[in-house]
């Protein structure tokens, strides 16, 4: 996304990226940048929450509008849950902020992607 942003701002096209990931977002470069804390996926808001995720652009398009210096990233003060131990168990086997039926398919591929590599491997 961001080589992509950058390449839109050289011809002239003014861009707002949304990340969940701040500090990858930080080196990137991008001229604009939307930082929202919740886990990887989600940089438009809540899934199912069109009122947060309507704040969310809103919050973009507000920081296109207003922005008057490269490099700005408006972090937002919207919270996953009030639970933050999702935090330390991101990117590991358990993924607390998932539903069952989600969890149950993301275990289902990343199977089939241990089964591919170790064929790979042979």
């Amino acid at each position: 996304m961001s080589l992509i942003a950058r390449v839109l701002e050289e011809g002239g096209i003014s861009t707002v990226t949304f990340t969940n990931a701040r500090d990858i977002a930080a080196s990137a470069g991008n001229p604009r940048q939307v930082f929202l804390n919740f886990p990887l996926g989600n940089p438009a808001g809540r899934p199912n929450d069109a009122d947060n995720q309507r704040d969310v652009l809103r919050a973009g398009l507000k920081l296109l509008e207003e922005a008057d210096k490269p490099g700005i990233i408006v972090d937002l003060p919207y919270e996953w849950s009030e639970n933050t131990g999702w935090m330390k168990k991101f990117m590991t086997d358990e993924q607390p902020f998932t539903s069952d039926e989600a969890e149950s398919t993301r275990q289902k591929m990343l199977q089939k992607a241990r089964e591919q590599k170790a064929k790979q491997l042979k």
